[in-house]
C-alpha cells in the first residue's frame, strides 16, 4: 500500500503542472478564437479541407465522446465527409494538454512524434473518405464548433470564460477518466516487476503491437489519462512503439464511438475510420521503434526533483477534482428535482432513456438537441441513469430519435410518466 501511494503521488506531481497548463491554453483558445473559426474552409472534397480539419483537430482537447457531436456539427454546417473524418481521427488522439503531459512523462521526441502521427493519420483517413465516400451523408444545419454548446450565445469571452471552460467543460469531461488513468498507472508501476515486458518474447515487435491494439480498440480511455498508463508500461519494459499503438488507438476508438460513427456516417466511413486508425497506429509504432529507439523516462523519473510548482499544481488539481465531484452531485440533485417538477406539471411528460452519455458535454448536447424541437418545452437529462425527462406536447417519436442520433447518441426507450 505504501508503494502504491508513493507511485500515485509521484504520478500526480509529474502530471499536474502540464495538465493545468494545457487546460489553460485550451481555455484561452476557446475564449479568444473568432466564432466560426473551426468551420471555415472545410467544405471541399480536396486535400486542403482535410488538412485544415486535421490541423484544427490536433490541438483541441476533446476526448472521443466529446468529438462526436462536435464533428457532426461540422458536417451539418457543410464540412465535407473527408474533413469530418479527418477531424474525428486526429482530435481524440492528442490535444494541447496531452502534448504537454506526454512531453513531461515521455520526453519531447515522443510527444512530437505522436503529434505528427495524429496529424498524418487524420489526413490519410480524410483523403480516403473523400475518395471512396464523397457523397453527402448528413443534411441540415445547426450544431457548431469547438465543443457542444461552446459557440454562439453560449460562448463566454475573456479570462473568466477561458477558466470556466477549462475547468467545467474540459476537465469536467475527463476528470473521472483521469482519476482512473492515474490509479491504473500507479497499480501498473507497483505490481509489475521491473523489466517484466522485456522478458516476454511476445511484447516486442509486431506481435506486441497487435496485443496492445486488441486491448485498446474497444476500450474507452481519455488521451491525457492514457499517458501515465503508457509511461508505466514502458517503465516495466514495454517497447515504446507498442505503447504508441496504445496511445493512438485507445483514445481514437471505443465501442461507443464506433457505434455513433456507424449510425451517423455510414458503413463506408466507419470502415475507413477503423482501417486508418489500425494500420496507422501499427505503422507509426514500427516506425518509431526504427527511427527513435531511445530510452524513455520512467514515471517517477523527475519525482525526486519536484519543486514548489509541482506541489502547488497537484494541490490545485486535487481541489478542482473535488469541486467537480461536488458540483456533479449538486447537479444530479437539481436534475431530479426538475424532473419531479416537470412530472407534477401535467400529462405531457415523456421519459427517455439515452445511451452513450458519459460526461457533461454529452448531457449538454442531448439537452440542446431535444430542446431544439419546437414541441419540446424543456429537457432534463440525468447523466448517472441515462434518463431524460421531457415536457413536450404532440412531439413525434421519430423526431426525438433523429435529434438524439444526430447529436451522436442512441434513444433506447420512450415512455410516458
Amino acid at each position: 500500500m505504501v508503494s502504491f501511494l508513493a507511485s500515485l503521488w509521484q504520478i500526480l506531481l509529474e502530471l499536474s503542472p502540464s495538465l493545468l497548463l494545457g487546460l489553460l491554453i485550451a481555455g484561452l483558445m476557446h475564449a479568444y478564437l473568432p466564432d466560426g473559426f473551426v468551420h471555415r474552409g472545410l467544405s471541399g472534397n480536396d486535400w486542403g479541407s482535410v488538412t485544415r480539419a486535421s490541423l484544427i483537430g490536433v490541438p483541441l482537447p476533446l476526448c472521443s465522446c466529446g468529438v462526436i457531436p462536435t464533428a457532426l456539427g461540422l458536417r451539418k454546417e457543410g464540412a465535407s465527409p473527408g474533413a469530418t473524418t479527418s477531424f474525428l481521427i486526429s482530435t481524440p488522439q492528442t490535444g494541447v494538454d496531452s502534448i504537454l503531459v506526454s512531453a513531461a512523462f515521455l520526453g519531447w521526441p515522443f510527444a512530437i512524434f505522436k503529434l505528427i502521427a495524429a496529424f498524418v493519420t487524420g489526413i490519410v483517413g480524410g483523403l480516403l473518405t473523400n475518395r471512396f465516400a464523397p457523397a453527402p451523408l448528413l443534411a441540415g444545419s445547426g450544431h457548431s464548433g469547438l465543443a457542444p454548446g461552446s459557440e454562439g450565445g453560449d460562448k463566454k469571452r475573456g479570462l473568466l470564460g477561458a477558466l470556466r471552460y477549462a475547468v467545467f467543460d474540459l476537465l469536467g469531461a475527463i476528470d473521472r477518466w483521469l482519476v482512473f488513468g492515474i490509479i491504473a498507472a500507479a497499480l501498473v508501476t507497483t505490481l509489475t516487476p521491473e523489466d517484466f515486458f522485456a522478458s516476454q518474447s511476445w511484447s516486442s515487435g509486431l506481435l506486441g503491437m497487435l496485443v496492445m491494439l486488441t486491448i485498446s480498440l474497444p476500450l474507452y480511455v481519455c488521451t491525457t489519462a492514457s499517458v501515465p498508463i503508457a509511461a508505466s508500461l514502458i517503465a516495466a519494459g514495454l517497447p515504446a512503439g507498442s505503447a504508441l499503438v496504445f496511445l493512438m488507438a485507445g483514445p481514437a476508438t471505443n465501442i461507443a464511438t464506433i457505434g455513433a460513427v456507424y449510425r451517423t456516417l455510414g458503413i463506408r466511413v466507419i470502415t475507413i475510420y477503423l482501417g486508418t486508425v489500425i494500420l496507422a497506429s501499427l505503422g507509426f509504432g514500427l516506425l518509431f521503434d526504427q527511427i527513435l529507439n531511445v530510452k524513455l523516462g520512467a514515471v517517477d523519473a523527475h519525482a525526486e526533483h519536484a519543486g514548489w510548482l509541482s506541489y502547488l499544481s497537484t494541490a490545485l488539481l486535487l481541489a478542482l477534482l473535488a469541486l467537480l465531484e461536488y458540483r456533479r452531485r449538486q447537479q444530479r440533485q437539481l436534475a431530479q428535482q426538475a424532473a419531479n417538477q416537470i412530472a407534477r406539471g401535467g400529462d405531457d411528460v415523456l421519459m427517455l432513456e439515452v445511451t452513450g452519455m458519459t460526461c457533461g458535454h454529452c448531457v449538454a448536447s442531448v439537452k440542446k438537441a431535444l430542446e431544439a424541437i419546437d414541441q419540446v418545452e424543456e429537457a432534463t437529462p440525468e447523466l448517472s441513469s441515462g434518463r431524460v425527462w421531457l415536457r413536450a406536447s404532440g412531439v413525434e417519436f421519430a423526431s426525438l430519435r433523429q435529434a438524439v442520433e444526430q447529436a451522436g447518441f442512441q434513444l433506447k426507450i420512450c415512455s410516458t410518466e
